[in-house]
């Protein structure tokens, strides 16, 4: 996990120094977030998540704000949560997350990409048995004032799955279903969530060559940029080599 963790990572920071399209997505995030449980992140998980994720983008607070009152209003348009995955070239499983208004557009934009770097968009739930969805979350290893082993069995509590170190940081990953359970118990310790998300984490990766690799992350950034993209995952093994191509 930590490869993929890394990988995304930076695939992120390189998405975030667009902050256009980040804000964007992150508007999309409190819309669906808002509309799902309301305006009040004290009583709303995941809009807490998500302005959560704002801070660590760096989105000034007032647009956090400003886009919660957005999206409380019933004139405010509503976004699918819709998941869409296939193959990308040399059999990289590709999944994606995405947030529309317009169901055929977007897969309709999701197909051509594929097609146009020789791949295959494919049916739901054709990818699930490559694919765990997990919750990760990661926090400042020096926001834990206790013994990390204490610290991990408080999580275990919580549903905790593996918990992985650095230097600066701390990333826990849960089942999916138990997303809300971990998030309560990190919050319950008094200790600042930097950042959470579902993701879909590959349980078999693949070993291409990096020429080969340039191939699936054309793919990759042509997905990233479009606005109804949230989240791009894949089983690509990821040597040093390949992650050096996106620095």
């Amino acid at each position: 996990m930590g490869r993929a963790f890394e990988f995304r990572k930076a695939r992120k920071m390189k998405r975030w120094s667009k902050m256009a399209k980040t804000f964007t997505r992150i508007g999309k995030d409190i819309v669906i977030a808002v509309k799902e449980g309301g305006a009040d992140p004290e009583s709303n998980s995941r809009l807490r998540q998500v302005m959560q994720n704002a801070k660590t983008a760096n989105m000034p607070k007032e647009n956090v704000l400003r886009a919660i009152k957005k999206a409380s209003s019933k004139e405010t348009e509503n976004y699918e949560e819709i998941s869409l995955e296939g193959y990308g070239p040399h059999g990289i499983a590709i999944f994606i997350d995405c947030a529309t208004n317009n169901n055929n557009r977007t897969v309709a934009d999701v197909r051509s990409y594929f097609n146009k770097c020789n791949g295959n968009l494919g049916t739901n739930g054709s990818l699930e048995f490559i694919f765990s969805r997990k919750g990760v979350f990661t926090i400042n290893k020096k926001d834990v004032k206790v013994e990390i082993e204490e610290f991990e069995m408080d999580l275990i509590d919580g549903g905790l799955e593996k918990m992985e170190i650095n230097e600066e940081e701390i990333t826990a990953y849960c089942n999916f279903l138990d997303f809300n359970n971990l998030q309560l118990k990190i919050e319950e310790l008094n200790i600042e969530i930097k950042n959470s998300e579902l993701q879909r984490i590959p349980n078999n990766t693949k070993i291409i060559s990096t020429e080969e690799a340039k191939k699936v992350l054309k793919l990759l950034d042509l997905l990233e940029e479009n606005d109804d993209v949230q989240n791009v995952f894949h089983n690509m093994e990821l040597t040093n080599d390949i992650l050096n191509l996106i620095e």
